[in-house]
């Protein structure tokens, strides 16, 4: 996608500046529409799975939002900014900032800017744990560690589409009897540090704590109260899924705020703004300014 290059944000900001000023948002036909580089990056952030963002699409630097998620997890601490981006934690690396890393369904070294940056940074760290579905990969050539991933027919679980879909993918290959999911290693990595809370059994399991956390102090009108806040991000019509109705669970758009097998009818929106209300505190849109930067690889005879 765009946002894969040296200035990737620049462009996705410009994008969205583009149209937030011609008016074409929360419109039919008319939006920045995301045709990201994987086919699972919207559920991704659903789950906070950016450094500068907190899982249910809630955000670090609100403190309220923080509240939301400390208390729901029980957390004795919880982030008040943003961590590194995914070059700038490349550039802490090499810097011996980052001692350790554990790299999950991406391969850094071909995805990333600056591919040279990247694998300096790999030379220079302590500890690199890779998990992948490949044993030689540009990034696993790295690895201290490398550990067996299942692939994408191997996997259960959901997936959410640019358009906020949420699908249940159902595994329609038997895993080699090595390879794990990724969220069984992560838990088990997790007990083994005395972390509580990852004694998860299935992926049913994690999506119903998912859809707990969404509608978790999350008032259905656009107000806010000392304690509760309304997002757009809200599962609560998923949430106490029956095993079975977790398997036939139907494609469906966020927000879900009743639950689509029962005669209750389903409140989703397949345009979000149209009332012209943002996600922001303030229920506005923001203009983040852009400046032009120099390509970091200029064109040359040889390339």
């Amino acid at each position: 996608g765009v946002n894969q290059s040296s200035q990737g944000v620049n462009k996705a900001n410009s994008i969205i500046n583009c149209h937030l000023l011609t008016g074409k948002i929360g419109r039919p036909g008319a939006a920045p529409f995301s045709m990201t580089g994987q086919p699972n990056a919207m559920g991704g952030r659903e789950v906070g799975g950016l450094a500068n963002m907190l899982a249910a699409h809630m955000e670090i630097e609100q403190p309220l939002h923080r509240q939301i998620t400390q208390q729901f997890w029980n957390s004795p601490s919880i982030a008040t900014q943003p961590g590194l981006k995914a070059v700038d934690l490349f550039q802490a690396i090499e810097q011996g900032k980052i001692k350790a890393i554990w790299i999950m369904a991406t391969n850094p070294v071909v995805s990333l800017p600056n591919a040279d940056q990247v694998k300096r940074a790999l030379e220079a760290c302590e500890l690199v744990v890779v998990s992948d579905i490949s044993e030689h990969t540009d990034t696993t050539a790295y690895a201290d560690f490398l550990l067996p991933a299942l692939g994408w027919g191997e996997k259960d679980g959901t997936v959410t589409n640019s358009e906020r879909r949420i699908s249940r993918q159902r595994a329609f290959l038997d895993a080699p009897i090595q390879a794990k999911a990724d969220w069984w290693a992560v838990c088990q990595v997790a007990k083994k540090m005395q972390f509580d809370g990852f004694e998860f059994q299935s992926a049913a399991e994690i999506f119903d704590e998912h859809a707990r956390l969404s509608a978790t102090a999350n008032l259905e009108t656009n107000i806010q109260t000392e304690n509760s806040v309304f997002r757009y991000f809200n599962l609560s019509g998923l949430v106490g899924l029956s095993t079975k109705a977790y398997n036939e669970l139907k494609p469906i758009q966020w927000p879900v705020l009743h639950n689509p097998n029962k005669n209750d009818k389903a409140i989703n929106q397949q345009q979000l703004f149209q009332s012209g209300v943002y996600s922001h505190s303030n229920q506005k849109a923001k203009f983040i300014a852009t400046s032009a930067i120099d390509a970091v690889h200029a064109p040359s005879k040889a390339f």
